[in-house]
């Protein structure tokens, strides 16, 4: 299907801590004119990291949006350098782990923002360093066994559940 939307105008209406709304207007295939309002964020990246012992490293903390404190995989923004540098430097800094990353794929994040999830596994990580956190990072570490976090994938109650999927395929360990 080619694209039969055409764009007729956008404006900025809210931007704050390198996240906007952008309200777009589109003329429709049918010809009706409808508003949009489209989140502009910067991409992201996280990582399913596997101690040799076949342990997930997992981050236990607390997310405005849903309000709650979730347990998931290590990730970051990705700004304007490369996705496996940051990843393998979230990775260090969230948990303190390093290992040998690899490339899975990349997941559009939802229908209403312009957001890229690119995803990643680390192999074999061991613990190298403590923790470095940000000024707004208040992370605890948590290592799952891998039966165990097959079960917390299906509760749907951490981001990155696509990515944790698309990792444990690319293992071959669904």
């Amino acid at each position: 299907m080619t694209n039969p939307w055409k764009l007729l105008s956008q404006e900025t209406i809210f931007e704050k801590y390198g996240r906007k709304v952008v309200k777009r207007n589109y003329e429709m295939p049918n010809g009706k004119i409808a508003d949009f309002y489209i989140k502009e964020e910067k991409d992201a990246a996280c990582v399913l990291a596997l101690t040799p012992e076949k342990e997930v490293i997992l981050v236990r903390q607390f997310r405005p949006g849903p309000n709650k404190v979730l347990l998931e995989l290590p990730g970051g923004v990705v700004d304007d350098t490369n996705p496996k540098e940051v990843i393998s430097k979230e990775l260090t800094g969230e948990t303190g782990y390093e290992g040998s990353v690899e490339f899975v794929g990349e997941c559009v994040m939802e229908g209403y923002t312009k957001r890229n999830k690119y995803c990643y596994v680390a192999k074999d990580c061991r613990k190298v360093t403590k923790q470095n956190l940000e000024d707004t990072e208040f992370l605890e570490v948590v290592l799952m066994p891998l039966s165990k976090f097959r079960e917390h994938l299906k509760t749907g109650q951490l981001t990155d559940m696509e990515a944790g999927y698309l990792a444990l395929d690319y293992l071959d360990l669904l």
